[in-house]
């Protein structure tokens, strides 16, 4: 695949790598990798867009060769959506696109698709296991009061959340991932082999604790009103060990334009169904591909 480096610089001094991928002439689609990856983790996925679209990706701060920010507040949703408008001012000037996004990806690009700011830049989201901060907290009140059993299951799959908020144990454990560790736990969870590694796994894991850090407390605590400002699709993995399919239901009150498509498939189907997940976002970002006016 024939892909191009771009070095895109933040107003606070950080450094952003972004790749560009395919004809420019297609339909611009943004893709923004989870926790603990970067932006290879989509490559899998790119090779079958690349027929419909002009594909960007970029590693998040913290993140592949993006530079780490060194205070926690850093980290904030608002200024993860200030990245998301660097990169695509540097790379799309004056263009529209559409977004896709998976695990921490989606959860950072919430803050972006209901911010009026991209109103008239992003004509779709495809969001894949990450609910807007603040949607989930209206939903884990909601099931707190009136269906105690869903409201554990989702805590009880988010015991990991709890332990990066540890100040030494956390960062310490990413030390003992290697690539060839980190790979196989990726192959046990998806059941399946020969799946691409992340050769900067164990600073990936270290650094990106700093996105659970900088925003769970604050938006769990004290959520705020988020309406999408675009059609939303939520691309549900039946199997996701870590993001409760359940979490979905929240979406129509704050998505005008909403669907969803189910995937038989664990959390990183990313990785181990790309074909399937492409084709949930090209057809859903072909369907919306009319220019904003």
């Amino acid at each position: 695949m024939h892909v191009q480096s771009h070095w895109i610089e933040t107003q606070d001094g950080q450094r952003l790598n972004a790749k560009v991928w395919g004809d420019a002439s297609k339909p611009a689609l943004v893709l923004v990798h989870g926790y603990p990856d970067n932006q290879h983790v989509w490559e899998p996925v790119i090779q079958t867009l690349l027929e419909d679209f002009y594909v960007i990706s970029y590693d998040v701060r913290g993140a592949g060769d993006s530079s780490v920010p060194k205070r926690i507040k850093d980290y904030a949703l608002q200024r993860l959506s200030l990245d998301l408008e660097n990169v695509v001012d540097q790379i799309l000037p004056d263009r529209t696109f559409h977004l896709a996004a998976h695990d921490w990806g989606s959860i950072q690009s919430w803050e972006s698709v209901t911010d009026a700011r991209f109103k008239q830049r992003i004509l779709s989201y495809s969001t894949i296991s990450g609910p807007c901060l603040d949607h989930a907290a209206f939903w884990m009140r909601k099931q707190f009061l009136k269906d105690k059993p869903k409201f554990f299951k989702q805590l009880t799959k988010s015991w990991y959340i709890l332990a990066f908020h540890l100040p030494i144990l956390a960062p310490t454990v990413w030390h003992l991932f290697s690539p060839q560790a980190w790979t196989k736990v990726l192959q046990r969870l998806e059941q399946k082999d020969h799946l691409p590694s992340n050769e900067k796994i164990s600073a990936d894991g270290r650094y990106g604790i700093g996105l659970y850090r900088a925003n769970f407390i604050p938006r769990l605590t004290r959520p705020r009103q988020r309406f999408a400002i675009c059609p939303v699709q939520a691309i549900v993995l039946k199997k996701d060990n870590f993001v409760s399919p359940e979490l979905i239901d929240e979406m129509p009150n704050w998505v005008a334009s909403f669907s969803k498509i189910e995937i038989d498939a664990n959390h990183w189907a990313i990785l181990s169904q790309p074909e399937n997940i492409a084709h949930a976002i090209a057809q859903f970002a072909l369907a919306h591909n009319e220019t904003k006016k």
